[in-house]
């Protein structure tokens, strides 16, 4: 419930592994959080939860009323169909858009993927971009925001990779690149982005962990074994062979599968790293949690819930 005069941010997918640490980090710098949600959450101070999905043009309207600006978090990772990232990521990011452009509420800060960059190489990269293109085109004041991996507390995407870990083997792309951030420096240029201004106003950036050139997947590999504790053997995949592993998935998850063949196309892509051009200015933001202490804190969350 909000109960102060505080300032209020509307926030989609504030359930999920991102959005949840934008709540906190919201509610630390001082706002109040009216944040979307399914099902049923516990009462807490200065958020109002709201029923209702993207889908909802009611429950948008009522998420986003009075607030001063929008961070749309929601969309899926992961569809067993190109029907499902456009259900999610391209009509319900254009839901939200039109609720609040029909309310006047400018302010937008979206979160979109590195894979937009590359749209037709996956299902999903060519999601967010078109998602991109409906903002670009309109009247808010916008700002979005191209994670690359992101990890911490919570995901249940890189959770695949410490699992493996543990059993003394990572499979990772044989080549290319990639760049990574935690979360809570992921949420907390997300929130400073909510007062907007000249410098990022209109602007597509690319944060990360700071390291230059990002990460090779064997250093990747490599971290997350560290982090556990382990030294594994790091198993290159082909795209041919990560299809076969697509395969596999499928028949044994079926819509569940981690790895489709939408997946084994984006992983494949050699250069997963943030562009320089793209940099948040440092007067803004600057990340604060180092990968390799971050992940060896995110494998004792994993432990300590027993994810792991």
């Amino acid at each position: 419930m909000i109960k102060t005069d505080q300032p209020t941010i509307a926030l989609t997918g504030a359930t999920g592994f991102v959005g949840q640490a934008v709540l906190e980090q919201a509610l630390e710098q001082g706002y109040a959080v009216r944040a979307l949600t399914r099902r049923d959450q516990p009462d807490r101070t200065n958020v109002e939860w709201v029923r209702g999905d993207l889908a909802d043009t009611a429950a948008l309207s009522e998420l986003t009323r009075g607030v001063e600006a929008t961070i749309h978090v929601a969309g899926v990772v992961n569809a067993p169909d190109q029907a499902g990232f456009e259900a999610a990521n391209v009509t319900g990011t254009l839901n939200v858009i039109e609720t609040v452009v029909a309310k006047g509420i400018p302010r937008f800060v979206n979160v979109s993927s590195l894979s937009a960059r590359e749209p037709k190489l996956s299902d999903y990269g060519a999601s967010k971009a078109r998602a991109e293109k409906l903002l670009k085109a309109s009247p808010l004041d916008w700002t979005i925001v191209r994670p690359p991996a992101i990890y911490g507390p919570r995901d249940k995407e890189m959770l695949e990779l410490f699992r493996a870990a543990r059993w003394g083997v990572i499979p990772t792309p044989r080549e290319g690149r990639a760049s990574m951030i935690h979360v809570d420096d992921l949420s907390r240029l997300l929130v400073a982005l909510v007062r907007g201004g000249e410098e990022v106003s209109g602007r597509i950036f690319e944060p990360d962990d700071g390291k230059p050139q990002g990460w090779t997947h064997y250093e990747m590999a490599r971290a997350i074994g560290w982090a556990m504790g382990k030294r594994p053997k790091v198993l290159g995949l082909s795209r041919k062979a990560m299809e076969r592993a697509a395969k596999v998935d499928r028949f044994f998850r079926g819509t569940k599968a981690k790895m489709t063949l939408d997946r084994a196309a984006y992983f494949s892509h050699p250069d997963w790293v943030v562009s320089p051009e793209a940099a948040v200015p440092s007067s803004l933001w600057t990340p604060q949690i180092e990968t390799r202490q971050g992940l060896k804190a995110t494998a004792q969350w994993y432990r300590d819930n027993k994810w792991l």
